[in-house]
């Protein structure tokens, strides 16, 4: 089931000297992201927010805050991710997000499909599940990171611009 989100953010990657990853929001936050263990990205936000982004199964993403909040993405391609919270964020750094972007505002976003609701609540066991799928499927994960291929791995970060659509947001 799907629904219209509630509101919609642009964001565009930068890659840093250090590797990491330099996202900035249409509602003007600033995120740095950086790679952890698996394809774990830890993250931190200009407003004192820090946490944990996990891809799950073939297209969800766990997104986990310090202080214990949890939000799931469902990635719907074209650099696309519904959250749980309502908000729909579109990648603007790759061709495609822009590509995507562009289409949305053209067709009124009827092209690119609807995007079903990520789930709002996920148990310890489904969550394990869904990592399990994803480690038998060899690595394919949901969305990604700034380089995630289609399979959702991550690949190099380059300096050439090269992200994927597939980066959770």
């Amino acid at each position: 089931m799907s629904q219209p989100p509630r509101r919609e953010i642009t964001y565009t990657d930068e890659l840093l000297a250090d590797r990491s990853v330099h996202r900035r929001y249409s509602d003007g936050r600033s995120e740095w992201r950086s790679r952890g263990a698996g394809r774990m990205v830890h993250w931190r936000d200009d407003r004192g927010a820090h946490g944990t982004d996990e891809p799950l199964g073939r297209d969800l993403v766990k997104r986990a805050y310090a202080d214990g909040r949890v939000l799931y993405g469902r990635e719907g391609g074209w650099g696309r991710t519904l959250w749980s919270d309502g908000v729909l964020t579109v990648n603007r750094t790759s061709a495609g997000g822009r590509s995507g972007v562009a289409v949305a505002a053209v067709a009124g976003g009827l092209a690119l499909g609807a995007i079903a609701l990520p789930p709002t609540v996920l148990g310890a066991d489904e969550e394990e599940e869904l990592r399990r799928e994803a480690e038998a499927q060899g690595g394919a994960g949901g969305g990604g990171d700034p380089g995630a291929d289609e399979e959702g791995d991550y690949g190099d970060w380059d300096d050439t611009g090269g992200f994927d659509d597939d980066d959770f947001g």
